[in-house]
């Protein structure tokens, strides 16, 4: 029995959401005292292996074949399956990403193995129990659940669950390829681009720094302090949903549960109250820095920096110290 890490690559590079579920791997790893494998799966993948060669591993298990070449449902539906019935690992751990909603659920159907979706933290109870955490009504509330059995389970973590700074170091893993059997009737669907979560060329998932605006702002004609600020910040622009419904940014800059959910190193929130919709998606962040001239904002209980003023005043001198 193992662990066994689906990585999903993004733009010719590991997912960052991959990352985080090495870490949930390696944590169940070291919980359960199971080794952890890695499972790369594409075609021409040596520069997805080198990226991951050096993080604790038992071993990385590298499926290719050149239908893999673009994401197909059928593909790697069809890939997972064939390594799952051949390694028999006692997990598989992904990060909850559109594609993995798009492809383990077929696994799961096909293998009959519970699929345990879209959780935010595990635990192990004194039997050796998993209890996964889940938000549920929109993250307003947390819901443990329990499986009424020891597994193989199917696991994926919602984004921010854990952090890819926490990835265990190593050297030596033992690189496998693993022997498929696909052809062409396998494939009976296939993605015309490659998969991306994003639109237009703003990539939040990906970003260190983020600076996020809300309705503090107050108009359009002000969303070019923000963006000055970000610039100079090197940050990545975003908002809360009533920045986008008032057509001041587009759709694809949206953080929180309608939007993207992201998990930067530092994340400025300039007027942003912080309703539950939008700290879902932005919760995980390393650094929160809030700006905001209601001293009850809610969001002042998560930041870890907290200032009580107007964003139309703080932002343009902020802006005006960092060029000097």
């Amino acid at each position: 029995m193992s662990i066994l890490v689906i990585i999903e690559q993004s733009r010719k590079d590991v997912h960052r959401m991959s990352y985080e579920a090495l870490v949930a791997g390696q944590a169940l790893g070291q919980d359960y005292d199971l080794p952890v494998s890695a499972l790369v799966l594409g075609h021409k993948t040596s520069g997805i292996v080198e990226s991951i060669k050096g993080i604790k591993l038992n071993e990385i298990l590298v499926a290719e074949d050149p239908l893999l070449n673009s994401y197909s449902s059928d593909g790697f539906s069809e890939t997972v399956e064939q390594v799952i019935k051949n390694e028999s690992p006692k997990f598989i751990v992904a990060g909850h990403t559109y594609m993995v909603r798009d492809f383990l659920p077929r696994v799961s159907a096909k293998l009959n193995l519970p699929f345990l979706a879209d959780n935010i933290a595990y635990d192990v109870d004194n039997n050796d129990s998993l209890i996964l955490t889940k938000q549920i009504f929109a993250g307003k509330l947390s819901a443990e659940i329990i499986p009424n059995s020891d597994g193989p389970f199917i696991l994926s973590f919602q984004s921010a669950a854990f952090h890819k700074d926490d990835i265990i170091k190593g050297n030596g893993s033992i690189i496998r390829e693993i022997p498929l059997s696909l052809d062409y009737t396998t494939i009976r669907t296939i993605s015309e681009e490659p998969f991306q979560e994003v639109t237009g060329d703003v990539d939040l998932s990906s970003a260190d720094i983020i600076v996020s605006v809300g309705r503090g702002i107050e108009s359009k004609e002000n969303m070019q302090i923000v963006k000055d600020f970000a610039k100079i910040m090197g940050a990545q622009l975003a908002s809360s949903r009533p920045v986008v419904d008032s057509g001041w940014l587009e759709a694809y800059h949206q953080i929180g549960s309608s939007g993207q959910t992201v998990a930067p190193k530092l994340y400025f929130a300039l007027g942003i109250s912080g309703a539950i919709q939008h700290v879902v998606g932005m919760k995980g962040s390393k650094n929160i820095i809030l700006i905001n001239k209601d001293s009850e904002a809610p969001l002042f209980e998560l930041a870890n920096y907290g200032v009580v003023g107007d964003v139309l005043e703080i932002i343009p001198k902020l802006t005006e110290a960092l060029r000097e």
